[in-house]
């Protein structure tokens, strides 16, 4: 009896995470974009900046990442933290 082949995921194709990419991308862009079409009513004169609210989003999801990651590092406990103690007595 044959093994099956394997079934590989569409994810696993480097031709579609590169168009997954450019959509992101594009999309992205749209929504900067969609700041000339409609009228923001800013409460702070910074958020009348064109561009303000992504660049704001991408700071503070950056800093989340960075802050997560110094997090991991002072909380790490070693893989056998759980372990039962032995103790050979």
């Amino acid at each position: 009896m044959k093994n099956p082949a394997p079934r590989t995921h569409w994810l696993d194709e480097p031709k579609h995470v590169q168009w997954l990419w450019r959509g992101f991308i594009a999309v992205l862009a749209l929504t900067v974009l969609a700041e000339l079409v409609f009228s923001l009513h800013p409460t702070f004169q910074i958020e009348g900046w064109f561009g303000f609210h992504a660049a704001f989003g991408f700071i503070a999801c950056a800093l989340m990442i960075i802050g997560a990651k110094a997090m991991g590092l002072l909380l790490k406990r070693p893989d056998t933290f759980y372990a039962e103690d032995r103790t050979d007595e």
